[in-house]
């Protein structure tokens, strides 16, 4: 059965396929793409005070600029890993098992310092 991820996978494959666009998408440039794409997001809080960032990003033109903003990191994340034939989820899982290590409650409960 097919995850919700398989299922944008295949048809962001397809949306590349029905363009032509694969020959673009080397690692680097895929890379490129999402470090761009971050950039776009980022923008969307540039001038919004910290303790403002909640509510901005529920106000709806806000939301649905950094919801076509996420996406388009996501997007590019899928492509590149699927390029370089990485496991987006796995890479997740592990990544996050290893933050536990690195981050064990009882040292960094609370706190935004690395201990």
């Amino acid at each position: 059965m097919a995850t919700p991820l398989d299922e944008i996978l295949s048809d962001l494959r397809a949306f590349v396929a029905a363009r032509d666009w694969h020959q673009f998408h080397d690692p680097k440039n895929l890379a490129m793409l999402v470090a761009s794409e971050a950039g776009e997001l980022v923008a969307e809080y540039r001038w919004v005070r910290g303790d403002e960032a909640d509510a901005h990003s529920t106000e709806p033109e806000a939301r649905a600029r950094i919801a076509a903003e996420i996406a388009d990191v996501g997007l590019g994340l899928l492509l590149l890993c699927d390029r370089i034939g990485l496991d987006f989820v796995a890479a997740m899982k592990h990544k996050l098992a290893r933050n536990a290590e690195r981050y064990p409650v009882e040292a960094s409960k609370g706190k935004a310092e690395r201990p």
